[in-house]
C-alpha cells in the first residue's frame, strides 16, 4: 500500500537526503550474468535429507526442461540466482495457489487453527478492522492454549493502528515487535525511514508457510464488484499469495529468524521445535528469495532481470507499483523484440496517483518494442507474481519499484514446477479477462499535458 500522509512524504525525503540512501544503486546485472559459473554445472539442490548428488540434480532440471520447451532457460537462470543467494533450491514441495484475500485468509486461519508449537506472523500492515480482529482473536486464542505466537509489525505500514491493539496482543501473551519503530530514539537498529519490512509471512510450526503480497487488512476481503461513491474506502484489492509445505518452509522460518534477532525481540523459547525435521510434501523445486538493505546483490532485482532475459516463450507478468529501472525496461523490450510474449497486467485504479503516473511514464517504450500492457479494471491490483515459459513461476512481496528493490526488507518464493505454472496461467487469464489492453496506437494520442506529467513525476521515482 502506498498512501501515506504529508509529513510522512517529506520525512521519507529527508531521511533519504540526510542519511545517503538515495545515492544506492541497483547492481548491473549483465555483469553478474557474465560471471555466474557455467550453465552446463549441475545446479545445487537440497532435498529434506540435505544435497543431492550432481547426477539426480541434472535429471530433475532436464524433466523440468523438456516438460515446458525452454531449452536451457532454467540452467542458465539457476546458475546466475545461485551466484548471488546461499538460499538453497528444493525439492518435495507442495505449493498451492492462493488467487485472492480470502482464499489466502481462509488457508492462514486453517493453519493457525491446527498450531501445535509456534506461529510466526509477519506483515507489512495489520489493521485494526475487522480482519485484523479476526486475526488478534484466533491468536490470542492460540497463546492460551499454550502455542507460542511471534508478530513483526511495520512501523510505517501500521502507522494508523494505535499500540493499543498491539498490546492487547503482548497482555496475551503473544511477543510483538515493531520492525524499524518512527521514532529514531526508538530504533532496534541504525535508522532510516527508507528501511520497511515489506515482508508478508506466515510460518506455523516449521512446517507451513504462507507467503505473498498480502497484508493483514479487510480491503482483501471486499466484493470487487461492489463500487459506491468513494472508491478508495470500498474497491476490493486483488492480491496472490501460496501456501508452501516441506523443505523449503526452513527458508521463510530463517528469514522471520533473522529479522526478529535483528530488531532485538524477545528472547525465543528453546522448547519451541522452530526448524523440526521435514519430510517431502510434493514435487515442486522452491528457492526462497530474500532481501535486505545494504546486500550488494539485491537478490530479487537479479531473479526478474536474469529469468526476463533468458526467457525463450512467454513472460507473463502482474505487479501493483510498477516504477522499474532501465535494466528491467531494456530485459522486457529485448525480449519482446527476440519473439517472446511478454504481457503485463498493472493497476488500472490506484491508492497512489504519483506511482500510477511513474508507472505510465514508460508505456510508450514498453509498447512500441511489442510488449502488451493490459490495466485492472474491476480492483485494485496488488499482486506481485510472475510465469514464464510456463515452467518457473514466482509469487512474493516485490514491487518493481525502487522502494522494494532497494531499500525494504523482500521475499519471493520461487517455484520450477510445471503443474504449478498452468495454475498460474490460469488465473493470468482471469486477470486479463478484468483488465483492459492499452495499445500503442491508442497511447501515442493521448494529451500532451499528461504525457508531460507522467514525465514530470517520473523524475521523481526513486522516492515513489
Amino acid at each position: 500500500m502506498k498512501s501515506l500522509k504529508p509529513f510522512i512524504l517529506f520525512s521519507l525525503y529527508l531521511s533519504i537526503v540526510s542519511l545517503g540512501n538515495g545515492c544506492a544503486t541497483l547492481p548491473d546485472v549483465s555483469k553478474v550474468i557474465e560471471e555466474a559459473p557455467a550453465s552446463q554445472q549441475p545446479r545445487k539442490i537440497f532435498s529434506s535429507k540435505g544435497l543431492i548428488s550432481p547426477e539426480k540434480s541434472k535429471a530433475i532440471i532436464d524433466r523440468l526442461q523438456k516438460s515446458a520447451d525452454p531449452a536451457d532457460f532454467l540452467e542458465r537462470h539457476a546458475a546466475v540466482v545461485e551466484s548471488v543467494t546461499e538460499s538453497p533450491l528444493t525439492k518435495g514441495n507442495k505449493v498451492t495457489l492462493l488467487a485472492d484475500g480470502p482464499a489466502t485468509y481462509a488457508a492462514m486461519f486453517q493453519a493457525i487453527r491446527n498450531a501445535k508449537d509456534h506461529i510466526n506472523l509477519e506483515s507489512y500492515i495489520f489493521e485494526d478492522d475487522e480482519t485484523g480482529h479476526k486475526f488478534s482473536d484466533i491468536l490470542l486464542q492460540k497463546q492460551a492454549e499454550g502455542v507460542q505466537v511471534n508478530v513483526l509489525y511495520d512501523s510505517l505500514g501500521s502507522i494508523d493502528v494505535s499500540d493499543t491493539f498491539f498490546q492487547r496482543l503482548r497482555d496475551g501473551g503473544i511477543q510483538v515487535v515493531n520492525f524499524n519503530p518512527l521514532n529514531p530514539l526508538s530504533s532496534h537498529e541504525e535508522w532510516g525511514l527508507t528501511h520497511r519490512n515489506h515482508r508478508k509471512i506466515l510460518i506455523v510450526d516449521g512446517k507451513v508457510a504462507i507467503s505473498g503480497g498480502i497484508n493483514i487488512s479487510e480491503v482483501y476481503s471486499r466484493n470487487p464488484f461492489r463500487r459506491k461513491h468513494k472508491v478508495k474506502a470500498q474497491i476490493h484489492w486483488r492480491d496472490t499469495d501460496v501456501q508452501i509445505e516441506g523443505p523449503a518452509v526452513a527458508g521463510f522460518q530463517k528469514l522471520f529468524l533473522d529479522t526478529w534477532q535483528k530488531q532485538k525481540g524477545p528472547g525465543l523459547s528453546q522448547s519451541n521445535n522452530y526448524f523440526p525435521d521435514l519430510i517431502e510434501k510434493g514435487t515442486a523445486l522452491v528457492r526462497v528469495v530474500g532481501s535486505t538493505p545494504g546486500e550488494t546483490n539485491r537478490i530479487p532485482f537479479i531473479m526478474y532481470v536474469s529469468a526476463i532475459t533468458f526467457a525463450e516463450n512467454s513472460i507473463h507478468l502482474t505487479n501493483s507499483y510498477f516504477i522499474p529501472d532501465e535494466q528491467i525496461v531494456k530485459a522486457l523490450t529485448d525480449s519482446a523484440g527476440r519473439g517472446v510474449d511478454v504481457t503485463i497486467i498493472l493497476p488500472g485504479t490506484t491508492d497512489s496517483k504519483l506511482a500510477f503516473y511513474a508507472q505510465r511514464y514508460h508505456y510508450s517504450e514498453l509498447l512500441k518494442s511489442g510488449v502488451k500492457i493490459y490495466e485492472h479494471k474491476t480492483s485494485l491490483l496488488h499482486a506481485k507474481t510472475a510465469v514464464i515459459d510456463e515452467v518457473w513461476s514466482t509469487v512474493g512481496s516485490t514491487n518493481l519499484d525502487y522502494l522494494s528493490l532497494l531499500h525494504n526488507d523482500e521475499v519471493n518464493a520461487v517455484i520450477l514446477s510445471r503443474e504449478f505454472a498452468v495454475e498460474m496461467e490460469k488465473m493470468f487469464v482471469k486477470d486479463l479477462e478484468n483488465s483492459r489492453q492499452i495499445t500503442w496506437n491508442e497511447w501515442k494520442k493521448r494529451p500532451l499535458f499528461l504525457k508531460i506529467r507522467e514525465w514530470f513525476v517520473n523524475l521523481f521515482a526513486r522516492w515513489l
